[in-house]
């Protein structure tokens, strides 16, 4: 990450710091793609992967040709993993939110 981005991502965060406080101002929360946009995509990619296993499995349970249960395994495998990479993903930031904001400055 290079050192503009991370400014970038100290002003959003002190922007929603203050905008939590009550301010009405928002400082500089456009981050211009990068970390904001992988986050997006990731999470549709996360819902892609529940939305088809979903949709496998109730092919499978219809008995419709084609349905495979080993491909609804595979399927559903793949979003629980996803899941859980992005439960892990949210923990971590929300840590890292709560030791920014406990630092003193």
């Amino acid at each position: 990450m290079t050192t503009p981005q991370i400014h970038s991502l100290v002003e959003q965060m002190k922007g929603v710091a203050g905008e939590a406080a009550g301010g009405k101002a928002r400082v500089g929360l456009a981050v211009g793609g990068g970390f904001a946009d992988a986050l997006r995509d990731s999470l549709a990619r996360i819902n892609d992967l529940q939305n088809r296993s979903g949709e496998m499995s109730r092919a499978f349970q219809a008995g419709e040709p084609g349905a495979a249960l080993h491909e609804v395994m595979i399927a559903g495998q793949k979003a629980s993993i996803a899941f859980e990479l992005g439960v892990q993903v949210r923990n971590r930031l929300v840590n890292a939110y709560k030791d920014i904001m406990n630092m003193q400055v």
